[in-house]
């Protein structure tokens, strides 16, 4: 059932401004009011501004107060760019797994291509490789931290570093990552406040006994 929003009788659509983390580029929406774009999914395309490298960044509309504001979903590199870096005589290696950030859960797929032709052991010490390492990297990390990593390709180094002494690599890449879903309270955060409850409940109990006393 699709819920229509009242629109009020005279009302103009307007431009609005969002800002979109990690970019520069300046993105106005077309509607009625804030409230009525709230929802909506921004597709910018980041192929000019990472010098050809063709990578998708997708964002969520979110109304904070009177102001607009794109929360990062996802960002792929396109079929095209993966089809254009390809070369006969290597092979590629590729996973996709789902791992938790410090403040949501993630699926990520990485994606690598050797240099020659390799066996199928290498190719499963790297695909294990590379997901033990990220699995650690990405959990110390949150999600706009790793997004900025991957749009400056540090991520991508660091971890065709470790995979190096393994095998060397023609490319390594993150093919896509996406929010699955948001952590609200950050364990640690969590933790702390479980505990404080035992205290308060532990002191409750004791002075309950030297009231009875």
């Amino acid at each position: 059932m699709v819920i229509k929003k009242k629109i009020k009788r005279g009302a103009r659509k307007k431009f609005f401004e969002v800002k979109i983390p990690l970019t520069a580029t300046k993105i106005h929406l077309y509607g009625y009011s804030p409230e009525d774009l709230e929802g909506c999914v921004i597709k910018l395309d980041l192929t000019k501004s990472l010098r050809g490298k063709s990578l998708e960044l997708r964002a969520k509309v979110k109304l904070k107060g009177e102001k607009l504001t794109g929360d990062l979903t996802s960002l792929q590199l396109m079929p095209s760019y993966i089809k254009r870096v390809m070369r006969r005589g290597t092979d590629y290696v590729e996973d996709s797994f789902e791992v938790t950030c410090k403040d949501a859960k993630l699926q990520i797929k990485p994606f690598m291509i050797t240099r020659k032709k390799v066996s199928r052991a290498i190719r499963k010490t790297i695909r294990e490789t590379a997901r033990k390492y990220l699995t650690t990297y990405i959990r110390i990390r949150n999600s706009e931290e790793l997004f900025s990593e991957i749009m400056t390709n540090k991520l991508q180094r660091a971890l065709s570093l470790k995979i190096k002494k393994i095998y060397p690599l023609a490319l390594c890449e993150i093919r896509f990552i996406k929010v699955k879903e948001k952590i609200e309270k950050p364990l640690k955060k969590a933790n702390k406040e479980n505990n404080k409850e035992k205290e308060e409940k532990s002191s409750d109990k004791t002075s309950q006994k030297e009231d009875k006393k």
